[in-house]
């Protein structure tokens, strides 16, 4: 989160909070809800192991309806970027140990290393913001410090 407690990320990331909140209200906690009250009916509740598990998959579930509600209602929400410097929502083309790789830096909700979105909190992602093509950073990582280059950024 950013200095005034809003969460900053791009609008495609605000867009897939906003369909897994959709589909947590309207599919999923009906279900859970229902599924809570079959259970109920069962009878004794001090010794029914589908009430227990309904109530807490129904507790966890209002618990991510709340931080989804929080985040989306409070997301900065991050729509162009200056091409000529690093900055969230941009795709940045780096030559790293020989080789070349692209990230886009993405808002920390959003991350998702496997899929090359880095978060602008990430130590590389830290390193890289405000930098210009040609800038070079050195990042701490498990293997040791890795020097980056900055070949592009779109």
């Amino acid at each position: 989160m950013d200095t005034n407690n809003r969460v900053v990320m791009t609008k495609d990331g605000l867009k897939e909070l906003q369909v897994e909140y959709d589909e947590l209200t309207k599919m999923k906690r009906p279900t859970a809800v229902s599924r809570l009250s079959d259970a109920r009916e069962l009878g004794d509740l001090s010794e029914n192991s589908e009430y227990a598990a309904a109530k807490q998959d129904l507790a966890f579930m209002d618990g991510r309806i709340a931080e989804l509600e929080e985040i989306i209602h409070g997301a900065k929400v991050v729509t162009s970027h200056g091409k000529g410097h690093v900055d969230v929502g941009c795709k940045v083309t780096l030559h790293v140990n020989g080789k070349q790789e692209s990230f886009m830096v993405v808002g920390e909700w959003e991350a998702d290393p496997m899929q090359k979105k880095i978060s602008h909190e990430s130590p590389l992602g830290k390193a890289l913001l405000g930098k210009k093509v040609g800038d070079q950073v050195d990042v701490e990582a498990p293997a040791g410090k890795l020097l980056y280059k900055i070949l592009s950024i779109d």
